[in-house]
């Protein structure tokens, strides 16, 4: 990605530096070295974000490698303030050091970490970074989403990631200044909460100015004084007194409009930091059996997304491509994605964000139980939940999918107790959206229903849905998979049905239908594909017991075809034709 595509929308400084580009590399399958200071052998280059899985990154190596190590020099001087280095996110175990000096140590493969580099600064020449990530291919107890165990990818697994894989940067701050912010829509009231978090040198008599506008238009321009590091406030905005469906200030993804905000931390009248930032006025909620935006019930028109490029695996090739998958899933009729086994860049969410597209966010699942699994799992979904909260887009969380890594939930009371306890955190985190404990199957603690069922005949996706009896018909008999939907002491309670996979339809638009074809069903034209496609979508928007449905999937990832769109985002047949199937115009 260029320079010029900050890495984090939500809290924006001018004075940067991205650090992507060539490192050196090597990989350390042996696990010989320790620190720098050993005698690496740096015998290729990478380009950084890129793992070095991935053609893109100059290294192309899929094969299972334990550890590996990146260098770099760059340019910062020391000076008045502090410099922050960031790291979008490295694969699994990260070290970092610093002109020799180790800055930071973090665990999790798809959350971000930084540090306070100023004290090990030269005072001339270049800087050296040092980066050593540890990614046992063959643990199954890691939060690893969809990276395959296996050395080629099968099935619906892909190849694995292992190192720096998102933006590599750093920035100037003051002494003192602004570390995190979060805000919370409070659509019933018309308030904007504000959590302001300052760092560095705390002083008494630290005040913040925020100032919130809807286009030109000033709404806020208040003034807080922080309590030790922080300040918790809630922003009051005028209440047209229309119908709020027709109220101009709310987000939602007909009209994605964003509230842009300033920031300015004051000591005694004078400017510490200021920082450019974006919020939204919406809410989502769950009222008996429909989903709601805004106060409305809402359909809710999902596409099931990998997040995965040919080239460049779970980075993204540039901020353009990100821009163009948000446009390509409404182009194609829908109103949201739901973010498969993968934390997203922040800049998806930013175009997510800006475009109108809601996301359901979905923890990467690890593959065997343990408590040293669900340790991992708790840290990295809390990291998670913290960097994503302000984002509107967000409106449903999903900790785990297809009882993935908590294989015997009818049968093993620790595997359903960490289920009910990631719902219960997630609830304790975030009060504000619903949250589904387990996607799929085998649900306990969950605020909407999800249902995976690939049957390939839509009449008889029909006739099992739409029933006067569901809780004979559905919950009492084993359905999808061969799985019940609910577990025993958990009956269904009204709450929102929605067909969270479905579809996925192979069709290879090249016309080879032999290798490379995976899917749960299989069309051999482009006439049968989009006419299979029509008539599964029917019957998903048409069936009344569902509040929404995802179908499956986005695009071709690797082996699995069943994408609307080709690997490279080519739509396999016209972007019109498959927007009126999705919408279930005729």
């Amino acid at each position: 990605m260029s320079q010029f595509e900050y890495p984090r929308p939500q809290l924006v400084r001018d004075n940067w530096q991205c650090l992507n580009g060539q490192w050196d590399f090597a990989f350390d399958d042996e696990l010989r070295y320790r620190t720098p200071e050993d005698d690496i052998v740096w015998d290729r280059t990478i380009t950084v974000p890129f793992a070095p899985e991935s053609s893109a990154s100059g290294v192309g190596d899929q094969g299972f490698h334990r550890a590996c190590w990146y260098r770099r020099q760059f340019d910062v001087a020391p000076g008045d303030g502090s410099v922050i280095l960031h790291l979008g996110a490295v694969d699994y175990a990260a070290r970092v050091w610093v002109n020799g000096h180790l800055v930071a140590e973090h665990e999790g493969g798809h959350t971000p970490f930084s540090a306070d580099i100023s004290n090990t600064l030269n005072a001339q020449g270049p800087q050296t970074i040092v980066v050593h990530a540890l990614d046992d291919p063959h643990d199954l107890a890691k939060p690893r989403g969809k990276q395959d165990w296996l050395r080629d990818p099968h099935s619906i697994w892909y190849p694995r990631t292992t190192g720096i894989w998102q933006t590599v940067w750093v920035e100037r701050v003051a002494a003192t200044y602004i570390q995190k912010l979060k805000w919370t829509p409070i659509f019933e009231v018309f308030e904007i909460g504000c959590e302001i978090f300052a760092a560095g040198e705390i002083k008494d008599d630290l005040f913040v100015e925020v100032k919130i506008w809807h286009g030109e238009s000033l709404l806020a321009d208040d003034h807080y004084k922080l309590i030790g590091h922080e300040a918790n406030r809630k922003i009051s905005l005028s209440d047209p007194g229309i119908d709020d469906s027709r109220n101009e200030l709310l987000w939602s993804p007909e009209r994605p409009t964003l509230l842009t905000a300033e920031l300015t931390l004051r000591h005694q009248g004078r400017v510490l930091d200021t920082v450019r930032s974006y919020t939204a006025l919406r809410s989502v909620a769950i009222t008996r059996d429909r989903f709601m935006l805004n106060g409305r019930p809402y359909p809710l028109r999902l596409v099931l997304d990998q997040g995965y490029w040919p080239d460049t695996l779970m980075s993204a090739p540039s901020d353009e491509a990100l821009r163009k998958d948000v446009e390509l899933a409404k182009a194609m009729g829908f109103n949201g994605v739901r973010k498969h086994q993968k934390i997203e860049d922040p800049r998806y969410l930013y175009w997510a964000d800006k475009l109108g597209l809601l996301v359901w966010e979905e923890m990467p699942s690890a593959y065997r139980f343990s408590p040293k699994a669900i340790t991992r799992i708790v840290r990295e979904w809390t990291e998670a939940i913290d960097r994503d909260y302000s984002h509107p887009c967000i409106i449903v969380w999903v900790p785990f999918n297809e009882s993935w890594g908590v294989p015997n939930l009818t049968s093993t009371q620790a595997h359903r107790n960490a289920v009910e306890a990631l719902y219960h955190l997630t609830k304790t985190l975030d009060s504000t959206r619903p949250v589904i404990g387990n996607d799929g199957w085998e649900a306990s603690a969950t605020d909407i229903l999800g249902i995976h069922d690939y049957d390939a005949d839509p009449e008889k996706l029909r006739s099992r849905y739409e029933t006067t009896e569901p809780q004979r018909t559905l919950f009492d008999q084993r359905r999808p998979a061969g799985r019940i939907l609910t577990l025993d002491g958990f009956p269904h309670r009204g709450q929102p049905i929605v067909l969270t996979e479905f579809g996925g339809i192979a069709y290879d638009a090249s016309g080879d239908q032999e290798a490379g074809t995976w899917g749960y069903s299989r069309a051999d034209s482009q006439s049968a594909f989009i006419d299979h496609y029509r008539r599964l979508l029917q019957v998903a928007n048409t069936t009344v017991l569902f509040s929404g449905f995802c179908y499956t999937q986005f695009a071709d990832t690797f082996q699995e075809a069943n994408g609307l769109l080709k690997a490279d985002r080519t739509p396999k047949v016209s972007l019109e034709e498959i927007n009126a199937a999705t919408r279930n115009i005729t």
